[in-house]
Order: C-alpha cells, then structure tokens, then sequence
C-alpha cells in the first residue's frame, strides 16, 4: 500500500485506473425531489439547518455549477439512469399514475453496468417510471418490465409519485402486503358516482388542494387519478421516509462485504408535503422545509450507517435533487404563505417545470472520505454524467449505441487538480417540446418556441410569463439571467442557437 501511494503521489492520472484495480468503492447516489440551490443551509439557507448534508459538503466537493437535466421529475431520473437526454425519447413526460415501463426491459442503464462490473444494485424510494409493457401495469400480478428488468437486484419502491395514486409499496415485482380478496383497481376515471374525492368530500381533508390532486382521498389527502382496494397495502405517508432508511440500512448491511450501487430516490420535498410528525414545525416555513429537515436526517441515516460498518474509506457518496423548487404545487401547505425571506432557488431565476438556471442547477455534492479532498467547485457537472464517470471509475465498459449524451467527469467529481466538467449542457422542462436551455462555457442560451416561460417568479409568486422566442445571459457576471443579450451579441446567440439544433437533430453528442 506504501508503494501505491508513493505512485499515486507522483502520478495523479494514475489514480482512476489504481482505485479500479486495487478496490471499488461502494456508491451511494442519494437524489432529492424538488430541491432547490438555496434550499440547504450549505448553500446559504439561515432560517434552519441541514447539519448531516452540510458534513457532506464539508468533507467532500460542493458543486457550484451542478445540474439535472431537467426542470420535472420523470426526464431527470430517465436521463440520470440511461445517460440520454430525455428529449430524445417520446414518453418520458412527468408519468401519469398507471404509466407503462419509462424505460424498457434490456435497456443499458448505470445499473445494469455497475451490475457487470461486480456490483450489487438497488434502488429505494420515489420511482415514477412505470412499470410493465404497453398496457401499463397489473397492479395486482407481476410489476415486470421494472427496474429489475434494467440492471437493478433489488427495488423497494413508491411507484409514482405521491401526489399520484396509488399509495402502496412495490418490493420487486409485486405491491407489498396485498390482499388477494381486495383487489387493487387504478384508473384515471371515477369508480363509481359515490366515490369520495377532494371535490366532493373537500370537507374531510386534513390538507386540501389548490389546482388539481382532487380526486381518490387516502389518508385525508386527495390525489391526482382514481384507485380502489388494497387497504391491507396502503401506507401513511408521514412514514415513508423512515421506511426508505429502514429498508436501506438493511439492504447496506446485507451487501456490506460486496461492492454495492444504491440508488436512494427520496421524495422529499415533494407534494404532497406530508412529513413525519417528529419534524413537523421544527421550521418557520411549514411543510416544505420541515421536509428538507427530514431529507436531512434520512442523509445522517445513511452516513452513519456506512460509518458503523467501517465502510466511508470505500463508499463514494453523490447527492443531487431532481429539479428545482416549487411552492405552491397543487396543496395548500402554507409553502408560500410561509417563504419568508428564504429563496428556495437561491439567487437564481425561476423553479420547476422552467429552463431558467432555477429549474435545473441544484444542490450537487460528492464525498469519499480519504480520497476527495474537500473544496469548492465551479465546474459544470450533471446528474447525466453519472453514468460515464462512474463506468470510468469501476473499469466498466459503456455501450455503443446507448447511454448516448453522458459525459465522464470523473476528475471533476473527485476534485482531482485541473480537472474539467462539461463544457457544454442542455435543459429541458417536461418534455413539450420547443423549451431548452443551453449552457455552453458561461453563456446561456434560452428557447422558449412557445413565448411562455413557467414558474418564474413575479412579486414572490411563480407564474407563467410571456417571453421571446431566444434569450442570451452571461452567467459569469449575471447568474440570475436578468439582463437579455440576444440583441447585443449576435454572434454568440447565432453560434448557441446553431449548435443546440445540431445536438437536438444529431442523435447524440457522446464519441
């Protein structure tokens, strides 16, 4: 070992292909849901603290320039998992609640290539990528294709997203504790004329909805499409984020003496804001910060886990969010009533569902104790390019005809000297098409073919706005894309506007 470290001294370069040879490194990648920048007290929140992911950015690289690729949930984790940017694949939309297999069975996925190279997979938490063939899922049979089906050993799931129905557990193939004799039914129409919703029983709800999420109640919260039975299956949601560590510690002390990738999709802070009653009012903004507080302690969970089984020399953490933030998202949770003065995007402009720089650049971290050395980075980094520079760090192989836009930034990530991310990134929103954002160095092009932008937000409130068809900002000198240069430098907006045609018509942009 003395040997080794007086190489990797003198060598630097030499440090990827020693770690792959000499040891590989437990990943645990841990992604929030509707996080934004400014949402963490170590990246500038001071009304409340988040002391277990701060440690994160103290011993490991806090990204200043980190990314998703998308402003919603579905395209993100799509993109996180295939290496492909979802725009380049119908149905990749926010999924609806009976939504068939995101992902196709057999698809090359940084599971399956982490699986190859010797590693045992999970993935724990927030799915909302469907399950089964064409006709969507049998909800009562076999949830397959899923993520067993592309490359994962095992999956402990919420299979949507919370705000949509159904509310039960997926372990593997099948909803867990179902009854046979009770049946679970789901559809996008009302059952019967005296089915409860939040329309007709909005009396009875313990929090009601604003737009939309008003149809099947459960557990005094009206939700987004219709369902029936499985009351033996049904959870609560103030417990889910004990259940996902619950699950993960067991699944990290079963796997321990092997290298392990697992994938923790938390669904904190997503609507609706339910979380635990121990961490209900411990913030001055209601529901949705007392979530990034209970995010928090999921991320202490974990740490300590990994620290109790002698495993943080040898586990690469990255944690990341889905998308930016959003307040008022279809519940009356107080999010707005609340803000304060805190600025869930952080100094930058618009939220969810938007391809300004608030949409898409979140909270990125990385730590492996012993190996990165703790810093600060400007480099541009995506949750896409996972897939790549981790296939570099474990020696795998990436397929030729898949994970088609990923980039290894592997240097970037373990903050080696002079190391470089992406120079270039596209944004999208949901996937309608005709709304991008592309970062080529420090300038940022916008293109809205709609003249609409979401979520940007007016007097405090996210609204819809009219827009021309192309901005330009320089993100150098102006972060919070105030001051439009698309008239002033046409050279540079012609150049941004050519090249983000070529990457959208030629397929791929990875060699």
């Amino acid at each position: 070992m003395k040997a080794i470290r007086f190489l990797l001294a003198l060598f630097p370069a030499l440090l990827v292909p020693l770690v792959a040879e000499d040891r590989k490194p437990n990943i645990i990648v841990i992604m929030a849901d509707d996080l934004g920048f400014g949402d963490l007290s170590c990246y500038g929140a001071t009304t409340y603290e988040t002391p277990h992911i701060d440690a994160l950015a103290k011993e490991g690289m806090q990204f200043m320039s980190g990314y998703c690729t998308a402003s919603t949930c579905t395209p993100t984790r799509f993109s996180l998992l295939t290496g492909t940017y979802a725009f380049r694949v119908k149905g990749t939309g926010i999924a609806p609640p009976s939504a068939p297999a995101v992902i196709a069975g057999g698809t090359p996925t940084i599971a399956s290539m982490l699986k190859s190279a010797g590693y045992r997979t999970a993935v724990i938490g927030k799915w909302h990528l469907g399950f089964g063939g064409p006709d969507g899922p049998d909800w009562n049979g076999e949830l397959k294709p899923g993520p067993l089906e592309i490359g994962f050993d095992y999956s402990f799931l919420l299979p949507t997203t919370n705000d949509r129905v159904p509310q039960v557990y997926v372990e593997n193939h099948r909803v867990l504790n179902l009854d046979p004799a009770d049946p679970l039914r789901v559809g996008n129409k009302k059952p019967d004329e005296d089915h409860p919703t939040g329309i007709s029983h909005r009396d009875t709800l313990k929090m009601d909805w604003t737009h939309g999420h008003n149809n099947t109640i459960h557990n005094g919260i009206s939700r987004i499409g219709f369902y029936t039975g499985g009351e033996t299956a049904r959870f609560r949601d103030e417990d889910l984020a004990d259940k996902w560590v619950e699950k993960s510690v067991a699944w990290i002390e079963k796997n321990k003496e092997t290298p392990f990738f697992l994938f923790f999709a938390s669904h904190d802070n997503h609507v609706p804001r339910i979380p635990h009653e121990r961490f209900q009012g411990v913030t001055p903004h209601g529901f949705r910060s007392d979530s990034v507080v209970q995010l928090d302690w999921c991320v202490g969970e974990l740490t300590k886990t990994v620290e109790r089984l002698g495993l943080s020399q040898n586990t690469l953490f990255v944690f990341c969010s889905d998308n930016g933030p959003v307040m008022d998202d279809g519940y009356a949770d107080d999010a707005l009533e609340k803000l304060g003065e805190h600025r869930a995007a952080g100094p930058f402009r618009g939220g969810k569902y938007s391809v300004y720089e608030g949409g898409t650049r979140t909270p990125f971290l990385t730590r492996w104790k012993g190996t990165i050395t703790p810093g600060l980075s400007d480099e541009v980094v995506s949750t896409m390019d996972l897939y790549a520079s981790l296939a570099s760090l474990t020696g795998a192989e990436l397929p030729k005809d898949a994970a088609l836009d990923t980039t290894d930034v592997l240097g970037a990530l373990l903050g080696e000297k002079n190391a470089k991310g992406r120079s270039e990134l596209v944004q999208q929103d949901n996937g309608s098409g005709g709304t991008f954002g592309f970062r080529s160095g420090n300038w940022k092009l916008l293109r809205h073919d709609s003249k609409k932008a979401r979520n940007v937000v007016v007097e405090k409130k996210l609204e819809n706005v009219d827009v021309p068809q192309f901005q330009l900002y320089d993100l150098s000198v102006d972060p919070s894309e105030s001051e439009d240069l698309f008239a002033t430098q046409p050279e540079v907006a012609s150049r941004l506007q050519a090249r983000l045609d070529e990457i959208i018509e030629s397929g791929r942009t990875r060699p």
